[in-house]
């Protein structure tokens, strides 16, 4: 279903000349927040990983129609700018809907170049509901605990729990947290990082955002174009398609990638005996599902449960090696232990998860309108199920709570921009999260916009990551406003990166580990779902 990236030549190099960079000390952030008259009160938050992290809160309004009504907390993190040359703050975003941002800070500005991130604060922050920002949102503790219906509702029984746990969810998020749904979405949190931007004393903010994360940024470009000094957006969402089209398609191209991997696995058939026809390898796969569906592996893994745990590889290939081991130690060797450990390594939900999933389920069932009839979720999933069996029903069920909840949506934003800066999108080709199609879109829609391209890349989230062709394309960016230009439906194209080996952990290259390393740490920051 993927289009590839075409007519890529030619690529000419603009620089953005409104970008300039100032010394520091004239143009330090002040700490006073314009509305509220409070100050960002910074405190050592220091990791030894990331030993010069920084701490805040900073209070807004529930409903930014009455900013002087009940306020709630968010959640913040710096890394400070170093460097005599200061370009302001540098907010970060890993998506979700859902996803906390105080780490993310750190290892953005650890991972760029020494000389790009010292430039900059690096702003992570806890979108509202999420994570150390107050309320923290926990509709059901406890909603994905093992072992939960079948997925595949192949009889009204099994259909009907599945419902059962979608309307007990929409009715506890409802008894919970009635007052604060309403402002849980997407608006309401752009809202929010323009007063991050108030209380940081900055004009103008940049902004790296990825998967959500993008549709987040484009929703604040929308509403403040020119509070927008660069926009960095990683693995783009597809702003016409929120949110109940968008899981169809996703359906598809995770089947896709679910394929690629298990051809990956039939290209090492000496390691996992599993068979070199990737169509065979399938069918072990599906029949595993099946015998776990009527067994559940250790009374925790049942069919819906191993798919939870091979859904992260959709989004990074570094996780196949586990996942295969797991898949062979199960069909060769009657052996579930591997498979138990990559489930709770993989797909099993903590505290943190469902927290991320009352998120998840509060903002996307609040920006749009979601069918209400069950008969045509019905209709569309199973049509869907026939050409992409690996996650349709699994993604559906995620999703179901939409179907019930207690508060209407309103038309999704418009992300249309002509008022922008140039900006800068990074996109791999068969991405399974956010198809390739969505870039393209936002790239049309962002009329100043660059799309840089990884041409046979599958993983989500691609900067930052490992490939270095990638990472100077964004290293430029910061440094200077640069950007590609070129005459086809992408800007600039680099080479994904090749996929693992079985024996990556221990035989490749010192080269190859520390990509894969760059990559695992940004995929357990990214999380598994939207």
């Amino acid at each position: 279903m993927r289009k590839r990236a075409a007519a890529l030549c030619g690529a000419a190099v603009v620089m953005a000349g409104t970008f300039t960079a100032v010394p520091a000390e004239a143009s330090a952030p002040s700490t006073t927040n314009s509305v509220h008259s409070a100050k960002l009160t910074w405190k050592n938050c220091a990791t030894d990983t990331h030993p010069t992290l920084q701490c805040a809160s900073l209070k807004v309004p529930l409903d930014h129609r009455r900013p002087q009504g009940r306020q709630i907390t968010l959640a913040l993190s710096r890394v400070p700018h170093t460097a005599r040359t200061y370009q302001g703050p540098l907010l970060v975003n890993p998506g979700g809907p859902g996803g906390s941002g105080l780490t993310l800070a750190g290892f953005v500005a650890s991972a760029l170049p020494k000389e790009v991130a010292a430039q900059y604060d690096v702003i992570g922050f806890d979108p509202r509901g999420v994570g150390a920002s107050e309320p923290a949102l926990d509709c059901r503790p406890g909603h994905f605990d093992p072992v939960r219906p079948n997925s595949l509702p192949t009889s009204p029984a099994i259909e009907e729990a599945n419902l059962d746990r979608a309307r007990s969810f929409a009715a506890a998020c409802g008894e919970k947290y009635g007052d604060f749904l309403p402002h849980i979405n997407t608006t309401s949190a752009v809202r929010d990082m323009d007063v991050i931007r108030r209380a940081l004393g900055a004009e103008k903010i940049n902004y790296f955002g990825y998967s959500y994360g993008t549709y987040l940024g484009a929703v604040y470009a929308r509403f403040f174009p020119e509070r927008v000094r660069r926009l960095v957006l990683d693995s783009v969402v597809d702003p016409t398609d929120v949110w109940y089209e968008a899981n169809l398609n996703q359906d598809l191209a995770f089947n896709d990638r679910h394929r690629a991997f298990l051809a990956w696995v039939a290209r090492y058939d000496t390691t996992y005996r599993l068979g070199t026809d990737p169509e065979r390898v399938e069918a072990k796969w599906y029949a595993m599902r099946s015998a776990l569906a009527k067994k559940p592996a250790a009374g925790t893994v049942g069919a819906s449960e191993l798919e939870d745990t091979f859904i992260p590889g959709g989004y990074y290939n570094g996780y196949w090696p586990y996942l295969a081991e797991a898949f062979a130690a199960y069909v060769n060797d009657k052996n579930p232990e591997p498979l138990v450990q990559a489930y709770e390594d993989f797909g099993a939900v903590d505290a943190s998860g469902d927290n991320g999933y009352s998120v998840y389920t509060s903002v996307q069932c609040r920006d749009a309108d979601w069918p209400r009839d069950w008969r045509r979720w019905r209709e569309d999933n199973w049509a869907v199920y026939e050409k992409a069996p690996f996650m349709t029903w699994n993604n559906a069920w995620y999703n179901a709570p939409c179907a019930f909840w207690p508060t209407a949506s309103p038309r999704p934003v418009n992300v249309a921009n002509g008022k922008l800066p140039p900006v800068l999108l990074f996109q791999a080709t068969g991405d399974a999260a956010t198809p390739y199609e969505g870039a393209v879109t936002a790239h049309r829609l962002l009329a100043r916009s660059s799309l840089v391209v990884e041409e046979g890349g599958g993983n989500h989230g691609i900067t930052l990551s490992g490939n270095a062709c990638l990472d100077e394309h964004l290293a430029a960016y910061l440094t200077d406003g640069t950007v590609p230009r070129g005459y086809g439906t992408a800007d600039a194209v680099c080479e994904a990166l090749p996929d693992p080996k079985p024996t990556a952990a221990e035989g490749a290259s010192k080269k190859a580990r520390s990509a894969s390393s760059k990559g695992s740490t940004l995929h357990g920051l990214l999380g598994f779902r939207g």
